[in-house]
């Protein structure tokens, strides 16, 4: 299936639902329900043929067939390591996650972050799963990968050494939802090995389906309050950690018991009167629960008079405790804000931030012009507008504007380090941006315009995210990576706090635009000669529609009526709007060629001139026939195309020279060799 059209079939099925938590879609088209009724009909377990139990499943290096490090692992079933294996013992808590021998730790604590929130939880790992009666080996999970949520089958034989499993286990040593789970995460990522190093954000997205951001806490804005307020009331999860400078600094205590290095939740911000003064004051949970703080608003601080001692009681049975927001600033180092899209909130009381997802790609020669630095080929980029309508709802925030998140995410780079790729630098840059949105900005634009906002920095990093808060209005947003010429596929998202629309600026099928950069030349514009060329090899393609190919004269005509700026060429720009144009008429002359014949004959014509919106008078569609139908009375597709073309050039001279809408006009001798040279013999009747 051509990238298109790949593209307008995920769209219908999103319309229909599909890709949804509710109705994931089936990865590699695997279907849990049929392949569970199928082993237990047969009495057999499960043995999954995509994901095997081999050694190309653990790796490709580090874990590679011929490593040292998986010397002895062998594969086995919960049921092989002991008598009463369990799915989920007691509820998933944090404790169900020990790291094994894989360097991923951020997925870890991703993964103990849904231990905390029970409605999140239940969309990744789906209920109805045991070692019980309906156990067939078989189990299955569901994570967000890109704009939509996938259903992710595996069997249960797991890595074993030893006897042990070798990664994720549980401190309980008969649950297994989270070796599973990691199993069905290492799937999807190409292998365990794919697995190792990144980042919380990474995990907390593929889980919930939000848009992480991060910031450390010694360069927190000066709305760091405000920022967590906002996620709080817009139900997002929020993580926080303090930084370790060593591997013995690991799990070390604090003089005031904060632990290093392990992930903590955020679950309130709010202010109170202490005092005569105003306290900003965070509630925080620590999932560990062995420790605790001891400064200032801890449990043990003297501040009864605010809050009952039942609270107190509850909230130390929570593992919870409160600090202010300053000792929270110069004890953390990080804190990772996840904003949930709508579905995934079930609360009333929360307020919803809008979000849109576009998928793109960056293609070498067409799509992909590189950073800002590269002047001359930067507006290749793919491009997309942003409109921002209402400003925020801050009666205490001074800055008037619109909030707004920007991720871009590079898709399935872990998949691909096994054929020795890795992420690329990836960023993007923000214009204030009035005009035509379908048209897709050329280089002068970029050349004469400075950027409004951009991402942070161009990172290696599977997802660059940078919060914004501009005027109401309209932007274009340009995704690229720092170098140019740098193939890979993305998906940019805006989440926003209030409503937003975001339109993709004219993007074409790769391939096109790249015959469109190879035929347009140094110069990058197309001449009637160039356009000739360009759309006569598209429509050589085509087996529906009879054409013997667009003639240099309707090519020069195509040009006048697209050329804005008068130099005889068209830029990508108007090229853009042209072809635009040419698809509506390839739709309208399919719809009318009622025999599907591949041509169009003069009763087919006459109702297609009237969807084109021509309403013609007898003696004008008599000319066109005469000018354009051949002797058998029918019209190939690029004399139906020049036709409408030289009618929309007729229309727009003589509204042009009739100002006042009369319905006539008066030319005088230049005007009519004008428009002559224009018309040749056709004679104007409105």
């Amino acid at each position: 299936m051509s990238g298109v059209a790949s593209t307008l079939a995920k769209k219908r099925a999103q319309a229909a639902g599909f890709g949804t938590n509710a109705n994931a879609t089936k990865y590699l088209n695997q279907d849990f329900e049929a392949l569970r009724r199928q082993c237990l009909s047969g009495g057999t377990l499960f043995s999954d043929p995509s994901f095997p139990a081999a050694p190309e499943s653990l790796g490709f290096k580090e874990l590679g067939p011929s490593s040292y490090k998986t010397r002895g692992i062998v594969w086995k079933r919960p049921g092989e390591l002991c008598s009463k294996p369990e799915f989920i013992v007691g509820g998933a808590t944090r404790t169900d996650i020990c790291q094994g021998a894989l360097g991923d730790c951020w997925l870890l604590a991703a993964i103990a972050s849904l231990t905390l929130n029970e409605d999140v939880l239940a969309r990744v790992v789906p209920a109805g799963q045991s070692f019980g009666d309906s156990y067939a080996g078989i189990f299955h999970f569901q994570f967000w990968q890109f704009g939509e949520w996938v259903d992710v089958v595996i069997d249960d034989r797991l890595p074993v050494k030893d006897g042990k499993l070798v990664f994720v286990h549980s401190a309980e040593g008969n649950e297994f939802w989270s070796a599973l789970l990691e199993k069905a995460y290492a799937k999807v990522n190409g292998c365990y090995e794919a697995l190792s190093g990144g980042s919380t954000s990474e995990g907390f997205e593929d889980f919930t389906g939000g848009i992480a951001e991060s910031y450390e806490l010694s360069k927190a804005p000066s709305n760091m309050f405000q920022i967590i307020q906002k996620a709080l009331e817009a139900g997002a999860l929020l993580g926080c950690s303090i930084d370790i400078t060593s591997a013995s600094d690991s799990e070390a205590v604090t003089r005031q018991k904060l632990v290093k290095g392990h992930a903590y939740s955020l679950t309130g911000a709010t202010e109170v009167n202490y005092r005569g003064r105003k306290e900003k004051l965070v509630r925080m949970r620590n999932p560990w629960g062995q420790v605790e703080w001891t400064g200032a608003w801890s449990d043990g601080y003297d501040f009864k008079f605010l809050f009952s001692p039942r609270y107190i009681l509850y909230i130390r049975f929570l593992s919870v405790f409160r600090m202010s927001f300053s000792d929270f600033l110069s004890h953390y180092s990080r804190i990772e804000i996840c904003t949930l899209t709508p579905d995934a909130i079930t609360s009333d009381s929360v307020k919803h931030w809008a979000v849109t997802n576009h998928d793109g790609t960056w293609r070498r020669g067409s799509t992909a012009g590189g950073c800002r630095n590269n002047a001359y080929t930067f507006w290749m980029n793919p491009q997309y507008v942003i409109k921002l309508d209402e400003e925020d709802d801050d009666p205490d925030d001074n800055e008037v504007g619109c909030s707004f998140v920007v991720g871009l995410i590079q898709k399935n780079r872990r998949r691909l380090r096994k054929a020795g790729e890795d992420m690329h630098t990836i960023g993007f840059a923000i214009y204030e941006f009035q005009g035509q949105r379908d048209v897709h900005l050329d280089k002068n634009f970029f050349l004469t315009h400075a950027q409004k906002a951009r991402s942070e920095t161009f990172v290696n990093l599977r997802e660059v995210c940078t919060r914004f808060k501009l005027p109401p209005g309209e932007y274009l947003v340009v995704p690229s990576t720092f170098e140019p010429n740098k193939d890979g596929d993305f998906c940019l998202r805006v989440f926003s706090e209030k409503q937003t629309e975001t339109l993709n600026s004219q993007d074409f099928d790769s391939g096109f635009r790249g015959m469109f950069v190879k035929l347009a030349g140094a110069d990058m514009e197309i001449s009637a000669a160039e356009l000739t060329t360009i759309l006569n090899k598209i429509i050589a393609k085509r087996t529906d529609i009879k054409t013997d190919g667009f003639s240099l004269e309707t090519c020069r005509i195509m040009v006048n009526l697209m050329d804005d700026n008068g130099n005889g060429k068209l830029g990508l720009g108007e090229f853009a709007t042209l072809w635009k144009k040419i698809q509506r008429y390839l739709g309208i002359y399919k719809k009318n060629d009622m025999d599907n014949s591949g041509t169009m004959s003069t009763p087919e014509l006459r109702l297609a001139l009237k969807e084109a919106g021509f309403t013609l008078n007898n003696t004008i569609f008599q000319l066109l026939v005469a000018r354009y139908a051949e002797t058998d009375m029918t019209l190939d597709f690029d004399n139906f195309v020049a036709c409408l073309m030289r009618l929309e050039m007729m229309f727009r001279v003589f509204k042009k020279l009739d100002p006042h809408h009369s319905g006539f006009i008066e030319l005088d001798f230049v005007q009519v060799c004008h428009t002559i040279t224009y018309f040749e013999y056709f004679v104007i009747e409105i």
